[in-house]
């Protein structure tokens, strides 16, 4: 039996002297540069006793090292589980302990705060550290640049990705050969991605957006990446004019249009922008065409599915959406009650189903149970509705949903709005409790540069374009809003700073 996808991403291009990565020091390293360490990686971590469907947890710096060590784990079968760098120390405790990880490779910083969470599960620590040292690659270093690659099939898992945890215990999302595979190719298709493209990489590595769209891609063809620590404005445009494909999170592409060397000249011969992770305004996506003449595509994926729509590569990019189920994937809007399939127009939650959509969920079997339909349909969580054209829209999640004297408010609908009013760069509309209605709308307004908003104005915009019970009881200013490292609005962190502000005196 085959390793379906080391062979299909990765293998095929053994001993091909064409460049993969382009680092910023200038240097460059051939896909069969790549491929022989990750080989000698996989040589070193079987070695220290790692059997295939073993766990290996990685908190470390975005490296070529620590992509080469994804690809390891690959050609081992160990099951890759990365970490948010930005994890503290207590926060991984429970990711190693629930994962039963018998290997951990973390930054030689915190080499002896990791080191007691090893021992009850008998597990190693090894170090990897931004610059590609550290005792793991020690290890690495003279073992054979061949490996005799451990057979994989498309129900045999090759990753678990924690979910980000804002209500409760984050879930580890078992993710197989077969669903990561199954969405590269439909990608690569979709997206028009060739050996030719060359895309500019500067998302971090410990996500489904930098390390299963991004990095598999450009795996699966034969491609390019300039592969960037992080997203620096300098460097970006530094680095622009080689690229001819860029992915990016919204934050990236505001601050590209908040520097004057970011020009139409500048990118007028790339192919493609996409944008994901977080919703893109649409004032975004105005002044990115009007700036550049390029309109981004913005699409829609999870933890636990990878990517489920996209807007189309030819046609319109409709902004605002995230436009259509992607071949092979089953997408419906239900009633969250009865999980009956909704009239289209209205809003409810969305359900996916197709080979991209995950295993389940690690020891957790009622979580899996409630979230996994017997049918194979995934209860995404998040409200949406498809337009009349087909486009689909993302009106919010439904922990998100505002319940307000037994009215149901979507956030989304109030925020469009609040986007429009003058003064107003961006917004976020959470519910916060109420001694009369049980919640009640709360606006959050971020400023544009160099303007003040407005609050009382844009009440009676409000008023005038909403129904009363969506009105916003009050708008606070905030400088900025608060989000994760992939640019998601963390509105949890909202609803805790502003519960009190309506409690009864």
């Amino acid at each position: 039996m085959a390793n379906i996808l080391y062979d299909k991403l990765m293998g095929k291009h053994a001993g091909k002297a064409t460049p993969f990565l382009y680092l910023p020091d200038g240097g460059v390293i051939t896909h069969a540069q790549f491929l022989a360490r990750a080989a000698q990686l996989a040589n070193a971590i079987t070695g220290m006793g790692l059997a295939p469907g073993d766990r290996l947890a990685v908190q470390v710096e975005k490296s070529p090292e620590a992509l080469a060590l994804y690809a390891a784990c690959v050609q081992a079968g160990v099951i890759f589980l990365p970490l948010n760098t930005a994890y503290t120390v207590s926060e991984l405790a429970y990711f190693i302990e629930n994962s039963g990880a018998r290997l951990i490779v973390c930054d030689s910083a915190k080499k002896d705060s990791v080191a007691p969470m090893a021992g009850p599960l008998d597990a190693r620590v090894e170090t990897l550290d931004a610059d590609g040292t550290g005792s793991l690659m020690e290890a690495a270093q003279d073992q054979p640049e061949t490996f005799e690659t451990v057979a994989r099939g498309a129900d045999d898992l090759a990753a678990f990705l924690y979910t980000s945890g804002t209500t409760g215990r984050s879930k580890g999302a078992m993710l197989t050969q077969g669903n990561l595979l199954s969405n590269t190719e439909v990608l690569v298709d979709h997206w028009r991605f060739s050996g030719d493209d060359v895309l500019l990489h500067a998302l971090p590595i410990f996500h489904t957006h930098g390390l299963f769209v991004a990095t598999n891609i450009i795996l699966a063809t034969g491609g390019a990446m300039i592969f960037l620590p992080k997203f620096d404005v300098d460097r970006v445009i530094e680095w622009l004019p080689k690229a001819t494909t860029m992915m990016g999170v919204p934050t990236f592409y505001t601050r590209l249009l908040d520097d004057a060397r970011f020009t139409g000249d500048l990118v007028g011969h790339m192919r493609l922008f996409i944008s994901g992770s977080a919703p893109l305004l649409a004032e975004t996506h105005v002044q990115f065409e009007e700036r550049t003449g390029h309109r981004i595509l913005e699409r829609y994926g999870m933890t636990e599915t990878n990517m489920n729509t996209s807007n189309p590569y030819d046609g319109e990019r409709r902004a605002g959406t995230v436009g259509f189920a992607l071949p092979g994937v089953e997408l419906k809007v239900t009633d969250p009650e009865s999980g009956k399939t909704l009239e289209q127009g209205e809003i409810g939650q969305i359900e996916v189903r197709g080979p991209n959509v995950f295993k389940g969920y690690w020891q957790m079997p009622e979580k899996t149970a409630a979230e996994l339909r017997e049918d194979g349909f995934f209860i995404t969580g998040d409200l949406g509705r498809i337009d009349e054209d087909g486009y689909i829209h993302i009106v919010g999640r439904n922990k998100d949903l505002i319940i307000s004297g037994g009215y149901n408010i979507y956030p989304k609908e109030i925020e469009l709005l609040l986007d429009d009013q003058p003064g107003v760069l961006e917004s976020a509309v959470i519910g916060v409790p109420h001694p009369d209605f049980g919640e009640t709308v709360l606006g959050v307004l971020v400023p544009e540069k160099g303007r003040e908003p407005d609050p009382d104005a844009i009440m009676e915009a409000a008023k005038a374009s909403l129904a009363r019970f969506k009105h916003p009881r009050k708008l606070v200013v905030m400088e900025s809003l608060p989000r994760n490292t992939m640019g998601k609005v963390q509105k949890n962190i909202l609803r805790d700073t502003f519960k009190d502000m309506f409690a009864a005196s």
